[in-house]
């Protein structure tokens, strides 16, 4: 099955493809971070994050979308940002009739790592290892 993971964000959003294999062997196919300028209005910024997420579903063809979902923020800016990220990819996959799957970041660790409260070393760590890369993926948002 091939899956594409998402760590919405207006900044940086993480956007990976993974294929599932026989067994549990799972092998990373693309890692990329989409960046916006804080200066852009709002709507052209959630305009090149959905146009990103678009071209990764035409090229790409995932079978589901897997989102990060914001769970609790302290910055209610910041939350409403990630959401609004978040609703683009999910709106762009469902025009696709891509099924979407939102996770709390505390689900998406404790499936990496058996410990939801891993921080986003541990999870950089573990999906290095798991998917026999060379090197870490950078910023850790492409790591989610």
């Amino acid at each position: 099955m091939r899956v594409m993971g998402v760590d919405p964000g207006l900044t940086r959003c993480g956007i990976s493809m993974v294929e599932g294999g026989a067994g549990r062997t799972v092998r990373a196919l693309a890692v990329d971070v989409v960046r916006t300028p804080a200066e852009l209005d709002l709507a052209q910024r959630l305009l090149r994050i959905a146009d990103a997420a678009e071209d990764w579903m035409r090229t790409h063809r995932p079978e589901v979308v897997a989102i990060e979902r914001v769970f609790a923020q302290h910055n209610v800016r910041t939350a409403m940002g990630t959401a609004q990220a978040g609703g683009v990819i999910a709106l762009a996959a469902a025009r696709r009739d891509i099924p979407v799957m939102f996770h709390t970041p505390s689900e998406v660790k404790a499936a990496g790592t058996r410990d939801r409260g891993a921080v986003k070393k541990q999870v950089t760590a573990m999906v290095t290892r798991l998917h026999g890369l060379a090197a870490p993926p950078e910023p850790a948002a492409a790591a989610a």
